[in-house]
């Protein structure tokens, strides 16, 4: 099988192999719950999650076609911002 005949539709860089347990990303949070100053509060927490399960670019219900990286990680982190080209979607 090629490498393309392995990438999904709509991410021209990732294979099977970004495909993490659930388990695995809760695991990261955890980790991060460990140090609350970094960490959105809540309801900003739960406010960005929203706008990335609205966004068309959420790839496999966890990854973020843009940057690649794993939304709720992103969106726990107070520092963090939305990568999508163009303006960000979280508020």
């Amino acid at each position: 099988m090629s490498a393309l005949a392995s990438r999904p539709e709509g991410c021209k860089g990732c294979r099977d192999s970004v495909h993490v347990p659930e388990a695995q990303i809760d695991r990261m949070i955890e980790k991060l719950e460990r140090h609350p100053e970094s960490c959105a509060p809540t309801d900003q927490y739960e406010a960005r999650l929203a706008s990335c399960a609205a966004c068309a670019d959420l790839q496999y219900g966890s990854t973020c076609a843009h940057c690649g990286c794993f939304v709720r990680v992103r969106a726990k982190l107070l520092a963090g911002t939305c990568p999508k080209p163009g303006g960000s979607k979280w508020a």
